[in-house]
């Protein structure tokens, strides 16, 4: 859909790589660090894909060198990484928690944070005591620990991080937490429970935006957004009003949820008007969709810096009618159905298709809605669901190629989007579904103890767009992706050795001691 634009993007633009603590960082119990409900949460059977843990993941915490240095050799202008919360603060709570060390601090966190001009913090990671003494996301009370949580960061890091982003993909906290128990919490509260964490999230992203404006702008001059991820929605017949309105409210309950609050000040109507019908029709006297007083509007709005959007895939969506007597869930609110196109590129992954003109469709819909905004893209990219025998990726070189070729068309057309992040720097657990899926640029060996990191042929793609600022002529990057594919043979070749090595080691191990026997005189 659409030709290939050849250009570069303006000068100034950014381009990273992201990451997330608990995917990454291993070192679950390490140095005094509490639980964080993903600790809880996926030591519990049956919870995640083959019982699998982030304990070790791809002991980012104590690889932390390594991981520099692949970013230098990237050239990547910022890492996108986050601040896990029960690693700061043990037992979640300032006022009543053994704060952690600074030498701790300096030795992990500040690393990262020194070898960029541009990074940007998450500081939105969860911790079991909240949940379990508050019931975490779905009390207010989370709105000031998580503020002393995030005014603490400001104080630790704030002298060098100007990019701050106070949560990533609240979505799938609110939906997947709380309203399908997917992810942690794993709490099943449908209807509401995902309504209820997201009007504490939103509310706590603004108390922040605020403490940041007030007592450390001035000083520090940075800037706090916030991440969102969103699919695009495109109806199925552009012809058919229903399904032209479905689309539409298919963005609004995604993107719109989170965005609308902090650019207008409350949700969005259409959100308003459907889940209030349906609570009616439920016999509710009031909308499960919690409301925002006067004060509080206003206290909301404008408190987004800049805007991080999260992209991966598209649907097409059309209208379905679910009826009155039906359980009630986000998702039958929405009355709609989602589609996907079998000709669509589908790396394994079953909700991941590539679909590159939704991207462009997603950011031209960000610039009209609300009034412009700063972009940066904080997560693109594409997983492949398989035993990866070998690291030539040659689906992800082209998906890279396709969606940043239509983010410069979005640029071309005015948006305003300062940068990209690559989704991800590593492979690493990726939520319920552990290590059978895998974002990362490089790969990492799960399988050895030490989780050595190898480059796929996409590094070297993505090195050639980021050297280019963009894809400057069609002679040039035609050559990319076979001088990528050529490299990735080498790296195919330690990867084997390193198997077969380790294949020895354990038969080795597994071998019966055999001891000498010495008769008895």
């Amino acid at each position: 859909m659409g030709s290939f634009q050849y250009g570069t993007f303006p000068s100034g633009f950014s381009w990273g790589a992201g990451s997330s603590a608990y995917q990454t960082e291993g070192a679950w119990d390490k140095d005094g660090k509490g639980k964080s409900i993903w600790d809880v949460f996926s030591h519990k059977r049956g919870k995640i894909h083959l019982n699998d843990t982030g304990d070790c993941s791809c002991e980012g915490y104590h690889k932390i060198k390594d991981d520099i240095a692949l970013m230098k050799d990237m050239k990547l202008n910022h890492y996108l990484f986050s601040i896990s919360w029960p690693r700061i603060l043990p037992s979640g709570i300032k006022s009543n928690s053994i704060i952690m060390p600074k030498r701790i601090l300096e030795m992990f966190y500040k690393k990262y944070i020194h070898q960029f001009d541009l990074t940007f913090k998450i500081i939105s990671v969860v911790f079991q005591v909240l949940e379990e003494k508050y019931g975490g996301w779905q009390n207010a009370s989370m709105v000031n620990f998580f503020n002393d949580f995030a005014n603490l960061c400001f104080e630790r890091f704030g002298n060098r991080v100007k990019y701050w982003i106070t949560f990533n993909n609240p979505w799938s906290v609110a939906v997947e937490g709380y309203e399908t128990g997917e992810h942690a919490p794993g709490l099943k509260m449908r209807g509401t429970g995902a309504y209820n964490a997201a009007h504490n999230i939103i509310k706590a992203h603004a108390k922040v935006w605020h403490t940041y404006d007030a007592q450390w702008r001035n000083k520090q001059k940075g800037m706090v957004g916030i991440s969102l991820s969103a699919d695009w929605g495109e109806p199925v017949d552009i012809t058919n009003q229903r399904d032209i309105e479905a689309a539409e409210r298919y963005v609004q309950f995604y993107l719109g949820w989170f965005a609308t609050p902090l650019f207008h000040g409350d949700y969005p109507q259409i959100m308003k008007d459907y889940i209030g019908r349906k609570s009616a029709q439920q016999g509710l006297s009031s909308s499960r969709l919690p409301t925002f007083s006067p004060h509080e509007k206003s206290y909301v709005r404008g408190t987004c810096d800049f805007l991080g959007i999260s992209h991966f895939t598209t649907r097409y969506i059309t209208q379905k009618n679910f009826p009155s007597n039906h359980a009630n869930s986000y998702f039958t609110d929405r009355d709609l159905a989602e589609l996907v196109d079998p000709q669509w590129p589908d790396p394994g992954s079953e909700w991941l298709y590539s679909v590159p003109w939704g991207f462009r469709r997603l950011l031209s819909f960000v610039k009209t809605q609300y009034g412009d905004p700063v972009i940066y893209v904080t997560g693109n990219g594409v997983s492949e669901k398989m035993m990866c025998t070998e690291l030539c990726d040659d689906w992800r070189m082209q998906y890279l190629r396709d969606y940043i070729n239509e983010m410069l068309k979005a640029v071309k057309d005015g948006v305003n989007v300062k940068g990209y992040t690559a989704w991800s720097l590593l492979d690493k657990f990726e939520w319920d579904e552990g290590y059978s899926e895998r974002f990362g640029l490089y790969y990492v060996d799960f399988g050895s103890k030490n989780k050595p990191r190898y480059p796929k042929a996409s590094v070297q793609y993505y090195k050639r767009i980021i050297s280019s600022n963009g894809f400057p002529n069609q002679r040039e990057i035609e050559s990319w992706k076979r001088k990528a594919l050529e490299t990735c043979t080498s790296s195919n070749q330690l990867l084997a050795a390193a198997r077969r090595k380790s294949k020895e080691n354990k038969e080795h191990a597994a071998m019966p001691k055999v001891w000498p026997v010495h008769d008895e005189v």
